[in-house]
């Protein structure tokens, strides 16, 4: 069984975590397997959909067994840690369709991407100082970004287990919907952004990650880029052309 099914539609790529008997855990065959659709978004920019499906689980973490081998090198090369990092990257956004369960290393890969699309039995948690860990692959830093400091320490350090309802009032997801509703939901928005100047998506994008001490000095220059694109001056002419129209 293929670890990610792939699926191409409508200027739209969805991958599929496809390790159902494991309940979504990511290992290392499903790392090389995300590495490789990474290549490909970057070769061929596209909005992409991560999801877990519609069967009540996002990802449970990261394969324990395979956790448990590993050593002091193997936690510095930091095999999930540069995954998601190469995730956030894309050029393009991302969404996470989250049905169910995201745990450790999995609710750390929803938070890699760039929106968060939940069901009502979603639910967020960090449970790695259970098992002698932290969260490490990103979760220290993004989640008080996403977040703030508070709601990050309450998880991280106190265990709190972050739902639908709670998830969509902080911010982490942008909407709740049913599970039948969830892929169809994640399509249309991220059609919707296809729709979008693919430029001016990943300049905002950019501009969004680089964080504060960037600017302003970035927006400046992202924007003076987009000043001189062609589509832009095609875009502007259509709105007012629309609007002289109405």
């Amino acid at each position: 069984m293929k670890p990610v099914v792939i699926n191409d539609v409508a200027g739209v790529t969805t991958v599929t975590l496809n390790r159902p008997a494991e309940r979504k855990a990511i290992d290392s065959a499903m790392v090389d397997a995300l590495h490789r659709t990474c290549t490909e978004l970057e070769r061929n920019p596209r909005v992409a959909i991560i999801t877990g499906g519609t069967d009540g689980c996002f990802a449970g973490g990261a394969d324990v067994g395979q956790l448990r081998e590993r050593g002091r090198d193997d936690a510095l090369a930091g095999i999930n840690l540069n995954l998601f990092e190469r995730i956030r990257r894309l050029p393009m956004p991302t969404i996470a369709a989250v049905d169910g369960s995201a745990l450790g290393g999995g609710a750390e890969l929803s938070y890699a991407c760039d929106i968060r699309i939940v069901t009502p039995r979603a639910i967020f948690a960090q449970p790695e100082p259970d098992l002698g860990i932290i969260a490490g692959a990103g979760a220290g830093y993004r989640l008080v970004r996403l977040v703030g400091e508070s709601v990050a320490k309450q998880i991280l350090l106190g265990g709190a287990r972050i739902d639908a309802v709670h998830a969509l009032r902080i911010g982490l997801a942008m909407k709740v919907v049913e599970p039948s509703e969830l892929l169809t939901t994640a399509a249309q928005l991220a059609q919707r952004m296809d729709r979008s100047s693919a430029i001016a998506l990943r300049m905002t994008k950019l501009t969004v990650d680089a964080g504060e001490s960037a600017h302003p000095q970035l927006d400046l220059a992202a924007q003076a880029l987009l000043f001189t694109d062609d589509e832009k001056h095609e875009r502007m002419t259509a709105f007012l052309n629309r609007k002289q129209r109405n």
